[in-house]
């Protein structure tokens, strides 16, 4: 029996002894120097909590059944490849346990934390939205060294590119003790002080100088080419007291960008070779730099020979005549690119409105010699392009027929650019749509010689609100008034077009009233069919008001009163000749006059009747923006005249009470206005800044039939002040004549004959269409008489002075200028010097 537990005892041994020769523990230790060869029997991940373990695995490259050496280059490989992701703060892997030489191996990862919130201090809110917005962090994303990297990155560009280029960015990793694992960003900015420039200085400008006009001929060349290279840079400009629309400060890319303006400029005068050698920049303060700039000018050329290869529709003598540019003439590259491409009358154009949509011109310089340069201008014709299809995209609210009535390209017809460049201004001019991103996408297909047009539009709010005040006649008086530009009277009665009202069919509908509690009310009502009948461009225009002028009294037998009763219709008629910039207006219009004891007019009792008709020749090309014109022209020439029922009487008006004289009104009033756009800086397209000069002139005149019954004490014009002046109750022409108080040059009787001149700069400060902002620098002469024969047009009143206009869709052209008048008005105390104005839906 002993023996037989001695041998059992004995196997049980046996089997133990074995067992620990199949299994050994984690503590294993690893020989280093003599590697051993395994293969591995499992691969497990600890540590991890948001990741995906079988991922993890499957990145290492450690499979199952592999054959390995540990330690060995399999295991590097490995701990490089989870390193390598960016997500983790320790990587260890262990040796698990071994069992009949499988290796069971454990990849320890501890994750990198994570984003729990963010805070930024040192800066504006407006600049922590800014800067959100480009770095994007998200709360719960792990926080890797890249995203550090980015976000200081991306928040030390953002104040760089504003001239900060000391700007300090600080990120602090905080453990959120709330959440585990989790850390809160704290960023840190320090904008410091924004570099200015103090000084640009230019080296090799040697020849630049002594290119002079007749009116800097007496400059000192080299004050005159540092002037030149100066202006040649748009965006980077030395620090000055006065700048007030151009910063001073520093910004690289722009800097890039104005030296490739120096060299355009160095191609315009002649320079073809021009290029910049060096650039540098040092310290010069703790605010500010200099930059250095060292150019290599070249030598000066000139046009030689011009010809023409591969024209057939125009002959070479046509296309040189309308090139402009002659044998001799100084070389300039962009005179050359205008003339031949992108001037409105280009060589280009020419062909483009012919219908040779796939026309090419290329010019290559063929030869050079000593100074002279022939040019070889290689025309491709192409077919003659027809328009195939024209649709719209994007007009949302306005109906498609009132966008298509405005398109100028009609399928079948030859394509012509210029008939696109005029659909889009009509588009513009409609004020439905953001005159910045009208575009048209072409679709042409060269081998069937046609051209699809899709014109893109994009709506903007055009109906607007006017609320405000005014003074006039010693009273304050309010106004509340709208007006819906894209209304549709057809769909008024319809409940689901109201959004919030029926829209689309562009016509306008307005509403206003004025009040000064008793002593002045206002009613009007206007309603415009710009296309009546829907097929042609005739308008229809109807209009009622009704105003009451009182003492201000309560009870009603002590009240006096003004009242004015009127309303008109008239029809508008888009003309063909001279050109389709043309509209003739015709309107009637009557005017009841109801005076009861009023003391401030020539009668105190009576009633007048006022029955007209008026007619009106105008032209308006200018555009292409219709807030902000900057090229083209708007002219006006009207009469309005009554019936003559003097001449037709046999009244002796030298006697007659002025309430029998004046029950029927008679007159003729004779009108004229002329504005001219002029871009004198900039693009002419009104898609990007332009400096602006606007000229106008403006006259009128109120003439009598009868001489012995004079001018009528109604009608006529009143002069002075902002134009908005409160109230108007004898049909007086309010003209407003900045840097003098209002009515302060008309006549004690009324002005029966004005004349006014204004030339004005215009400069925008924002295109927006949400808020069109521009700047504007003006000067104005006028001046009013009764007595039509002592009319002296010199002799005029002048004014100067700055202002600025925003514009807003829903409320319309808002604005106050600062004018100086520099004449005193006889018999009016304070009614030049320095003025203020206030502007409402006008631009003088």
């Amino acid at each position: 029996m002993k023996k037989i537990g001695l041998l059992i005892l004995t196997l049980c041994f046996a089997v133990f002894m074995h067992a620990q020769d199949r299994i050994t523990s984690r503590t294993k230790s690893i020989d280093y120097l003599n590697p051993t060869e395994y293969e591995i029997g499992g691969v497990q991940i600890s540590g991890i909590q948001y990741l995906d373990p079988n991922v993890l695995v499957h990145l290492t490259g450690l499979q199952v059944g592999d054959i390995i050496m540990i330690p060995g280059d399999e295991i590097t490989k490995a701990v490089n490849k989870l390193w390598d992701q960016g997500l983790f703060s320790e990587v260890k892997i262990s040796l698990e346990k071994v069992i009949n030489n499988k290796a069971f191996i454990d990849i320890y990862l501890q994750e990198r934390p994570r984003l729990s919130k963010y805070t930024f201090s040192g800066i504006k809110k407006s600049e922590v939205d800014d800067i959100k917005e480009k770095v994007k962090l998200v709360r719960g994303s792990q926080v890797t060294e890249n995203t550090i990297i980015t976000t200081k990155s991306v928040a030390t560009k953002y104040f760089i590119d504003k001239g900060f280029y000391n700007v300090e960015v600080d990120i602090e990793q905080e453990p959120d003790t709330s959440l585990v694992n989790h850390v809160i960003l704290k960023i840190k900015i320090n904008k410091n002080n924004r570099i200015k420039i103090n000084e640009i200085y230019f080296s090799g400008n040697d020849t630049i100088g002594y290119e002079k006009k007749w009116y800097n001929k007496h400059r000192d060349p080299d004050k005159l080419a540092e002037s030149r290279l100066k202006r040649a840079m748009k965006d980077t400009k030395k620090k000055r007291w006065y700048s007030v629309f151009k910063t001073s400060k520093f910004v690289e890319n722009k800097f890039e960008e104005d030296k490739e303006n120096i060299i355009a400029k160095y191609h315009e005068l002649g320079f073809r070779d021009a290029h910049i050698v060096y650039d540098s920049i040092a310290r010069h303060d703790d605010k500010t730099i200099n930059l250095y700039i060292g150019i290599d000018e070249g030598k000066k050329y000139y046009f030689r020979d011009i010809s023409w290869i591969g024209n057939t529709k125009y002959p070479s003598e046509v296309l040189s005549q309308v090139l402009g540019i002659k044998k001799g003439d100084v070389y300039n590259q962009k005179l050359l690119d205008e003339k031949l491409l992108y001037d409105p009358q280009s060589v280009f154009s020419l062909y483009q409105d012919n219908g040779y949509l796939f026309s090419n011109i290329s010019p290559v310089e063929i030869y050079a010699e000593n100074d002279s340069l022939d040019i070889q201008m290689r025309v491709y014709e192409g077919k003659q392009a027809r328009i195939n299809r024209v649709s719209i995209a994007g007009n949302t609210r306005t109906n498609d027929r009132v966008v298509m009535r405005e398109v100028r390209t009609v399928p079948g017809s030859l394509y012509k650019r210029s008939e696109v460049q005029r659909t889009i201004r009509e588009f513009a001019q409609l004020g439905y749509f953001d005159p910045e991103k009208l575009n048209v996408d072409f679709n042409p297909d060269p081998a069937k010689g046609t051209v699809d047009l899709e014109y893109i539009v994009e709506e903007k709010p055009s109906d607007q609100i006017e609320l405000s005040g005014g003074w006039g006649a010693g009273m304050i008086v309010g106004t509340l008034g709208v007006s819906f530009n894209n209304f549709s009277l057809k769909n008024i009665f319809n409940p689901k077009a109201y959004r919030p009202l029926p829209s689309g069919d562009g016509q306008r509908l307005s509403l206003r009233a004025q009040a000064s509690g008793l002593w002045f009310q206002n009613y009007s009502f206007m309603f415009v069919e710009p296309w009546l009948g829907g097929n042609k461009p005739n308008s229809l225009t109807t209009s009622v008001y009704h105003s009451i002028m009182t003492n201000g009294a309560r009870e009603p037998e002590e009240r006096t009163s003004f009242n004015v009763t009127g309303a008109g219709l008239g029809l508008g008629k888009r003309l063909e000749w001279p050109d389709d910039y043309f509209t003739l207006y015709n309107e009637l219009s009557y005017r009841f006059y109801d005076i009861n004891n009023y003391t401030g007019f020539l009668y105190k009792q009576g009633q007048s009747n006022n029955f007209s008709f008026k007619t009106a020749l105008s032209r308006h090309s200018s555009g292409p923006n219709p807030i902000f014109p900057t090229t083209g022209s708007s002219f006006s020439v009207s009469v309005e005249l009554t019936p003559p029922y003097s001449l037709f009487s046999n009244k002796d008006y030298s006697t007659i009470p002025s309430t029998e004289k004046y029950k029927w009104i008679e007159y003729h009033k004779w009108k004229f206005s002329g504005s001219w756009f002029t871009t004198l800086v900039g693009s002419k397209s009104g898609d990007s800044r332009a400096l602006v000069l606007l000229t106008k002139f403006e006259a009128g005149i109120l003439g009598h039939y009868n001489s012995k019954l004079g001018p009528s004490p109604f009608e006529g014009f009143q002069l002075g002040g902002d134009g908005l002046y409160g109230y108007n109750l004898y049909g007086r022409e309010t003209i407003g004549l900045r840097g003098y108080t209002n009515n302060s040059l008309t006549p004690n009787d009324g002005g029966n004959v004005y004349d006014k001149f204004t030339v004005e700069l215009r400069y925008p400060l924002s295109l927006n269409p949400t808020a069109t902002l521009y700047a504007i620098v003006f000067a104005e002469a006028g001046n009013a008489w009764f007595d039509v024969k002592k009319f002296d047009p010199f002799d005029v009143k002048k004014s100067a002075g700055v202002g600025v206009r925003i514009y807003m869709p829903m409320i319309g052209m808002l604005g106050v200028d600062w004018g100086y008048g520099f004449d005193e008005i006889k018999g009016v105390t304070g009614a030049n010097g320095s003025q203020f104005h206030f502007v409402i839906g006008q631009t003088f």
